[in-house]
């Protein structure tokens, strides 16, 4: 064993050694379920946030995931649950002991709560609920009615609120008070007889004001109310938009009824980041941990997608073949044309996506931002233009072919940078995700587009 400790210790210093799950540190964990050495494990896990231990359960395989669990027992930590990948986090579940689990959920908000049951199967959620105290099943469950996706289940029902018409020193005694305050919390709520949020007084200003400094004169500025129903989107929008740390949220009688903060809504504004990237990508909500078929389903359609806009391009560029057997020129030179217009068309898409997600492009400024994608293909076109003119006349000898490709160059960058504003900003109009369907329409346009301007000025020209 002590051979084995030697080796370990003697690989090369990693560059990432800031991050404490480094290969070594890998390294060192699986060599200790490999012995079955518990005392080493924990040794090994212990300095570990519980995303870095989230993060080695999804990079190893389902049967070591299965040793390092049992093996890490009753000390395995609740929030490792909130940190896994939804992919993986159900295999985790089945896998630890119920006396562990109950453990580990008791320590867990209940927004994290709430989170970790909302896609398990109904007897799952059971089998957790059962194992929470009653008043935290209940604030559970009712967090459970509201929609997906909505404020009401990105909220945690634990929240510090006062009356408005307290002093400081009142707020402070009540504090030290409580033994069940939230582990994180940022303000407190203040709250009318009715319970309805007016304000809130940072931690900072309660403990620098004297005892008899009233709480309403130390509200803050910012002070913005979720509705319980509102989409947790546009909840991460707010908290991005306005520089909130924390947020309270109110039902349908603008009654406190939990607290949003920081540390959720930006989890969800990162989510939707990775949505649209791999949507962009027609990949949809993949994960390296998915199985071959759920990736396979995932990735099926759009490709189907694609293989119907190749066709498209294929049928444009069949009513040419006899243009294209005389000129074999133009052969060589299509796929630049239909490339540099994919691209074009890719990099305006993008740009208006990413726009719209954050509520950037609008009604408002829709035109202008069209007008500016049209103005810059119409540039880009006009200097790739000379440059491939320049190389048809050199490569093939002849002035017609560079104006041929030249003027198609123009025509399809001016047309790549109509579509990919264009097409995403009607899709989002009509309802459709515009990160999900944008690509394809956008690649059948310049490939379509490109292959009729290419040929179809070939045949003018040149024939």
């Amino acid at each position: 064993m002590a051979e084995d400790d030697a080796v370990i210790e003697a690989e090369p210093e990693q560059e990432d050694d800031a991050y404490l799950l480094n290969d070594r540190a890998v390294a060192r964990i699986m060599y200790a379920v490999d012995t079955e050495d518990r005392e080493r494990l924990l040794e090994e896990l212990e300095p570990l946030h519980a995303a870095d231990i989230a993060d080695l359960l999804e990079q190893i395989n389902a049967f070591d995931r299965r040793r390092l669990i049992e093996l890490y027992g009753r000390d395995f930590d609740g929030d490792i649950l909130s940190e896994l990948d939804e992919s993986i986090r159900e295999e985790v579940l089945y896998t630890l002991h119920p006396e562990v689990l109950a453990e580990a959920v008791r320590d867990l908000e209940s927004d994290d709560v709430v989170d970790l049951v909302e896609d398990l199967e109904e007897d799952q959620q059971t089998a957790i609920l059962d194992v929470l105290e009653d008043s935290d099943r209940v604030a559970v469950q009712h967090s459970l009615t509201y929609p997906e996706y909505s404020a009401g289940r990105l909220m945690q029902r634990e929240v510090v609120m006062a009356p408005e018409h307290w002093n400081v020193g009142e707020a402070i005694d009540y504090l030290r008070n409580q033994d069940d305050l939230p582990d994180q919390f940022y303000h407190i709520i203040l709250v009318d007889p009715r319970l309805k949020p007016v304000g809130n007084v940072t931690l900072g200003k309660l403990m620098a004001s004297r005892r008899e400094v009233l709480l309403t004169s130390l509200v803050e500025e910012t002070f913005h109310v979720i509705p319980v129903t509102q989409d947790e989107e546009d909840v991460a929008y707010a908290f991005n938009q306005y520089h909130l740390i924390s947020a309270p949220v109110v039902d349908e009688n603008e009654r406190l009824v939990g607290v949003i903060t920081i540390d959720d809504a930006m989890i969800v504004l990162d989510e939707e980041h990775e949505e649209d990237i791999m949507r962009l990508a027609g990949v949809g909500e993949g994960s390296i941990a998915d199985r071959v078929i759920d990736t396979t389903k995932q990735r099926f359609p759009w490709l189907a997608v694609n293989l119907v806009t190749a066709i498209l391009a294929s049928l444009v560029i069949a009513q040419f073949e006899e243009a294209i057997a005389t000129v074999v020129a133009l052969a060589v030179l299509m796929p630049i044309v239909a490339s540099m217009g994919g691209n074009a068309g890719t990099q305006s898409l993008t740009v208006a996506v990413r726009a719209i997600a954050t509520k950037d492009l609008t009604g408002r400024n829709v035109w202008r931002v069209i007008r500016r994608e049209v103005l810059v293909g119409l540039i880009n076109g006009l200097i790739f233009a000379v440059v491939m003119g320049v190389i048809g006349v050199l490569w093939f000898g002849g002035p017609e072919l560079g104006y041929v490709i030249a003027a198609a160059m123009v025509i399809n960058l001016v047309v790549a940078g109509l579509a990919g504003t264009v097409i995403p900003v009607i899709l989002d109009r009509i309802g459709v995700d515009p990160a999900l369907a944008s690509g394809a329409f956008v690649t059948t346009v310049t490939d379509v587009v490109g292959f009729f301007a290419f040929l179809g000025l070939a045949v003018v020209v040149l024939l």
